[in-house]
């Protein structure tokens, strides 16, 4: 029978991942589908979507993400706890694709969310001032959370299977915490020209995310 602490750290993996396919699967679903669907439709069929299938799709998205973070962290809690430290190669491939997750998060909860919940309201007939700003930040929000979430899959997948811990982990540390942040505030920042416009579609976010992914890549690689 496994120890106590090792099945704990088990089924925290267990409904990290659960929680993160629900919150990254349904990511997708509103880039790739509904985004595409909602330019083509009515406007009768958009407020009718936005009244119904908007709020449960939101549920599952927001709730997917609060697991998916509180699980993350209890499991980087659990082994640095047991010995891990912040210089082994696990550490410094975890922690940042957690602090990719972690503004992931924080944009969903504090960006998506909200302004979607004017968008509800605008369609049950509320009036809602600023919608257009708000929308438009979630939008790039949203698509800057696709955009990171591939060298976050990336680096959680690479924490247990690559060998890459730099001889600084450091600088490692503050170049990819540097290039994650820049990113973000973009996101919250930008609203067009050169910044968003490799975001702007579903075809660039996803060049976008696999670039970054190689930049991060080629960062650790010559940090070795």
């Amino acid at each position: 029978m496994p120890e106590i602490g090792n099945l704990v750290y088990f089924l925290l993996k267990w409904f990290h991942f659960l929680a993160g396919i629900t919150w990254i699967g349904v990511l997708y679903y509103f880039n790739f589908i509904q985004g595409a669907f909602f330019a083509e439709t009515t406007p009768e069929v958009k407020t009718a979507a936005t009244q119904k299938l908007v709020p449960r799709a939101l549920w599952w998205f927001r709730w997917g993400a609060m697991f998916t973070i509180i699980t993350g962290w209890s499991m980087i809690g659990y082994k640095m706890s047991h010995g891990e430290t912040f210089t082994t190669g696990w550490s410094v491939l975890i922690l940042i694709g957690a602090l990719m997750g972690t503004f992931m998060w924080a944009n969903v909860w504090f960006v998506i969310w909200p302004a979607q919940k004017l968008a509800i309201a605008a369609a049950n007939g509320q009036k809602v001032d600023g919608l257009a700003a708000r929308a438009r930040r979630a939008f790039l929000a949203s698509r800057t959370n696709t955009l990171l979430s591939i060298p976050m899959l990336f680096f959680m997948g690479a924490a247990r299977n690559l060998t890459l811990a730099p001889k600084d982990p450091v600088i490692w540390y503050i170049v990819a915490g540097a290039i994650v942040l820049l990113v973000e505030i973009n996101a919250l920042v930008a609203t067009k020209g050169v910044t968003t416009a490799p975001i702007e579609k579903v075809k660039g976010v996803i060049t976008s995310g696999f670039i970054l992914t190689a930049v991060f890549f080629g960062v650790i690689f010559f940090l070795r």
